[in-house]
């Protein structure tokens, strides 16, 4: 962009040193990786749908669900995301949303809810239907799963069947569940109408800082709808997760401010928001393209103009020596005038791994790596001698 050139794609390797999982080969991959000057968030967005729509239709017998009324892939805030469905990479092949439920429960006599929301937390519920048939085994393994995302624990009611209730005025239901007893019936039936339970169905509870309860509801979910068989294959949901927030807190020291996603995005209201706003209220020109619950492509608007960039890591803790050392180059180059852009790199490999249903993206390798990042078919990486050592310069120590 700063050389001139207003526009590129390529088709890149690139290399990551992170570990391997089944939607990412160990080591390397190939991205579809493309610019363009003079644009804004909704230019790269309008650029990118044609070309997922296509692949879908030449690569997959997928037919896309949800096409927005303008033709369009649906957009969600990564808060809202957040909050419906527990994640910024949601499967929107089935409904199964997350409805906070704070309010109707803050003066409640459950002390797991309302120590919860004095300190400060949330309380969620996750309405599952036809999953009142869930046994005690069942609920135990979505508890540990709960678990893994740091809940204490995953309260629930299961619906049983629906009462003729006259003293209520309203339709009420038969609940099971170790936790009415602390609820009062009439409060458990106002989350029942809250949610829009009936009978047959199961309702999920999560209790903490509002982060941990999206997280752990969320992996509940996605677990309910492989339970239920609601992953059709045959669907394919493309969304956009957009509007990041640009800070959180540091996952390595405590109460550091760090950046969340990328940290040369340019922040929404740029270098006025950066100086007047909450960092924790900034949000970044950052968005990611899903597809059925796979994030395929992350991308941004750039941080182009040296001042906000200076600002943007002095508000996580970088002087401005420090940006110069570690990120001298791209400074430079922006000091000679960068024009406004920004672009995105698709994925190509986990795209066909989604497309084609298969298990692990090493599926679409001809010569795939190992969890260790040994290639079987060639037996490498191997040991080298000394003379090739010496041949190429390097030194091992």
């Amino acid at each position: 962009m700063v050389g001139g050139l207003d526009k590129y794609f390529q088709i890149a390797p690139c290399f990551r040193d992170e570990d391997p999982r089944m939607d990412r080969h160990y080591g390397e991959f190939y991205q579809l990786d493309m610019e363009m000057s003079f644009v804004e968030q909704d230019d790269i967005l309008k650029i990118m749908e044609p070309l997922m729509k296509e692949l879908t239709e030449k690569f997959s017998s997928k037919k896309i669900i949800n096409i927005e009324n303008n033709g369009r892939f649906k957009q969600i805030s990564w808060k809202e995301a957040m909050n419906k469905y527990g994640t910024d990479k949601p499967d929107l092949r089935f409904d199964m949303e997350i409805t906070p439920i704070t309010e109707i429960v803050k003066d409640c006599g459950f002390s797991v809810f309302a120590e919860a929301i004095k300190s400060g937390g949330v309380v969620h519920a996750l309405k599952v239907d036809q999953a009142a048939k869930f046994t005690r085994k069942e609920i135990d393994e979505l508890t540990e799963i709960a678990k893994t995302k740091g809940a204490k624990g995953l309260a629930y009611i299961k619906i049983d069947q629906q009462l003729d209730d006259y003293k209520l005025q309203a339709t009420s239901y038969k609940l099971i569940s170790p936790i009415l007893k602390f609820l009062g019936d009439e409060l458990s039936q106002k989350i029942v109408e809250k949610v829009k339970a009936k009978a047959g169905d199961i309702i999920f509870f999560g209790a903490d800082v509002w982060k941990t309860v999206c997280l752990s509801l969320g992996a509940v979910r996605n677990e309910c709808g492989l339970k239920l068989g609601l992953k059709d294959n045959t669907k394919a949901t493309w969304c956009w997760v957009v509007d990041f927030p640009l800070y959180d807190y540091s996952e390595i020291e405590e109460n550091r401010i760090d950046f969340s996603h990328n940290p040369f995005s340019m922040p929404q209201g740029g270098l006025k928001a950066l100086e007047t706003i909450d960092p924790f209220e900034i949000l970044g020109y950052q968005y990611d393209l899903i597809l059925n619950g796979f994030e395929v492509s992350s991308g941004a608007i750039r941080n182009h103009e040296p001042e906000i960039m200076y600002k943007a890591f002095e508000i996580a803790g970088y002087t401005k020596e420090q940006v110069d050392n570690k990120f001298g180059a791209i400074i430079r180059a922006f000091e000679y005038g960068a024009p406004p852009h920004g672009g995105n790199a698709p994925g190509i490999d986990r795209i066909l791994m989604i497309l084609l249903d298969l298990d692990s993206i090493r599926d679409i390798y001809a010569f795939p790596k190992d969890g260790k990042g040994k290639d079987l078919m060639m037996d490498s990486p191997s040991e080298v001698d000394e003379k090739q050592l010496r041949e190429l310069g390097v030194k091992l120590s």
